[in-house]
């Protein structure tokens, strides 16, 4: 055989090699993962769900593809849509990424982690019977919110004030029970209803000004989380103590947070995308309330607002930043 000929061979047969590898890629079952973090974050977060997929018999590259991406809060919709031009099979995504998402996409199972009230944002019909598309992980039960009144009054009890920080258009129980809860505790509520980003600034720093008698809680809407930096600057300037929806705040510099634990429940969905790729409909599988809760404390930024916290409640914390 010539020379030519060996090398065309060989060449046809590198072609064909490559064309069935990337066949038998395709056909691999397809997670598509869309979380609100940064790129460090989100490869921790990606971690905790292979490892979580394998202990399930899910092995990426060998039967299953993990396609996981990030946007900021101004390309969201965009790597959306792409995500979705991609056909996965099974969506994994967090808070910020489901209304876009689920708009995007009335098909595609999505499984979803660290979302407020899913039925009142019109996601699911119930959350025993979903009913459409989506299930997944709540990341609050209305209760939360005498939890946060009643550690942040421990931790500045010369509070006699506290600034509700939200979005208008959204609708929350938990407003209502810290409404509820602060009248035996002797605290008053000020709604701070922001519309949008543009005027969160303002609106928060007029709220705030000269206010020593204040203190703060941040609503868990995804609406805010782009802005956290912004939030955090304007409690600190204003020595404000403030408590926190999620422990990326006081990783930032927050004060500190009380919430659901986001790497459990990313393991936890692990259960649910098994479940889709094995024939179940999101629509049958009931939403679930978090059932793993941390309390996060920046020491740091306490003695920048001249607190002394009790010893008790910094005892009490699953994590103590220096």
């Amino acid at each position: 055989m010539r020379r030519r000929d060996i090398i065309a061979m060989l060449g046809s047969a590198t072609l064909t090699w490559s064309v069935a590898a990337q066949v038998q890629q395709k056909r691999l079952p397809t997670v598509g993962v869309m979380l609100a973090a940064s790129y460090a974050e989100g490869e921790q977060q990606i971690k905790a769900l292979e490892s979580a997929l394998a202990v399930l018999g899910w092995i990426e590259g060998r039967n299953i593809h993990v396609d996981s991406r990030w946007a900021d809060a101004a390309h969201i919709r965009s790597e959306v849509a792409k995500l979705i031009a991609s056909s996965p099979d099974v969506l994994l995504v967090a808070g910020p990424i489901l209304v876009p998402m689920r708009q995007a996409t009335n098909t595609i199972p999505i499984v979803f982690v660290g979302v407020t009230d899913p039925a009142g944002l019109g996601i699911v019909e119930t959350m025993a019977r979903p009913g459409g598309n989506a299930t997944g992980f709540t990341n609050f039960e209305p209760t939360i919110g005498g939890k946060w009144l009643q550690t942040l009054k421990e931790a500045a009890a010369y509070i006699t004030d506290v600034t509700i920080l939200r979005v208008a258009a959204t609708q929350s129980m938990i407003l209502q029970a810290i409404q509820s809860d602060a009248v035996p505790l002797g605290l008053k509520c000020i709604d701070c209803a922001i519309r949008d980003g543009a005027d969160l600034e303002v609106t928060l720093a007029a709220t705030l000004k000269g206010r020593s008698n204040m203190g703060m809680i941040v609503m868990p809407d995804p609406l805010l989380a782009p802005y956290r930096s912004t939030i955090i600057g304007l409690a600190a300037s204003e020595h404000i103590p403030t408590m926190y929806p999620i422990r990326t705040y006081p990783d930032k510099g927050g004060l500190m947070s009380y919430g659901f634990d986001l790497l459990h429940q990313i393991r936890q969905s692990a259960t649910y995308i098994d479940r889709i790729l094995k024939g179940e409909k999101p629509a049958n599988l009931p939403v679930q309330a978090p059932t793993k809760f941390e309390f996060v404390i920046n020491l740091k930024a306490a003695k920048e607002l001249g607190l002394a916290l009790p010893p008790t409640l910094v005892a009490r914390a699953d994590e103590v930043i220096e």
